[in-house]
């Protein structure tokens, strides 16, 4: 690979101090795994994002989307190609009455707080949820009874041929854990969020109480990438590997969490291989008990 080559290049579209060469994927994922990504790319504006995705595609070059790693489990070889970041920059928004226009980058938590400020209800739900707008929209993320699909009504995303386009309302074909964005592998780099108007204190102590209880039930303290499994039709996944006798089971420094079966925790020293072991591990002991397929819900990338 000419990497000086491609340094140029990406240096030249999103400027040379947002391209790091060989960057360590643990320092860009919750899991804390990950090994090197041949070029990390960390775009300032949607123009320059549409220009790396129409460079990597003249040039052949894989490219991977992410935004703050939360969903991710990353190769210990790492990712070849080009790993573009829109958390870091493309995080601008602004909140025009019952709606918050806002870039894919912002984190979920962070419009929560938005929407709080602005006393504005229907996203109380996402508090808790540690990803990014564009990501949460491209996997229709969901808890506690609400899912995007309830409050975004209008996106701007990139094609795979890095042309920006619009889709409104029913052209998002929000699915459980799937999107239009998805299916079609697009990036997801602004959406309107329509809300109501609601009372400050009536939704601060929603968000006080599915804080409390994600507290309670889900392993914040430790390395995870949040949910590992969709959920079976007519099952819970993680009652399903609890039911197999699996709670804190591990395989090297990868466990089942003692405090949510549907976690995998990395318990300081875990490997992606670690990880991907103890994953079909589950899914073979759920299916020969229960004759269920768990499928995941977080993203296996890199060079395996």
């Amino acid at each position: 690979m000419e990497k000086g080559r491609y340094i140029k290049l990406l240096g030249n579209i999103a400027g040379e101090e947002n391209v790091k060469v060989d960057e360590p994927m643990r320092n860009h994922t919750s899991f804390k795994i990950g090994g090197p990504a041949d070029f990390l790319v960390t775009p300032c504006s949607v123009q320059s994002l549409c220009e790396v995705i129409k460079l990597c595609k003249k040039e052949n070059l894989p490219i991977f989307i992410m935004g703050n790693g939360t969903n991710l489990l990353v190769s210990d070889k790492g990712i070849r190609g080009v790993v573009v970041k829109i958390y870091d920059n493309l995080n601008w928004y602004v909140v025009k009455e019952n709606c918050i226009e806002a870039y894919g980058g912002i984190l979920l938590s962070k419009l929560s707080d938005i929407a709080l400020e602005n006393e504005l209800t229907g996203l109380e739900f996402a508090s808790g949820i540690p990803g990014t707008l564009g990501g949460a929209v491209a996997m229709n993320a969901g808890a506690y009874g609400g899912e995007m699909k309830d409050v975004v009504v209008e996106t701007e995303f990139i094609d795979k041929d890095g042309n920006l386009k619009k889709i409104k309302g029913e052209e998002h074909q929000f699915g459980y854990r799937t999107s239009f964005i998805q299916k079609q592998s697009a990036v997801a780099v602004k959406s309107v969020i329509k809300l109501k108007k609601g009372e400050r204190a009536a939704i601060k102590a929603l968000i006080d109480d599915l804080t409390a209880r994600r507290q309670d039930k889900q392993p914040l303290e430790m390395p995870s990438a949040g949910s590992v499994f969709k959920r079976p039709e007519g099952y819970f996944a993680g009652k399903l590997i609890e039911d197999c006798g699996l709670r804190g089971f591990s395989i090297g420094g990868a466990q089942v969490s003692e405090k949510h079966c549907g976690f995998i925790v990395n318990k300081g020293n875990a490997t992606s291989k670690d990880i991907l072991d103890l994953i079909r591990h589950i899914q073979k002991t759920v299916r020969e008990k229960f004759g269920v397929e768990l499928q995941t819900e977080i993203k296996i990338v890199g060079d395996y």
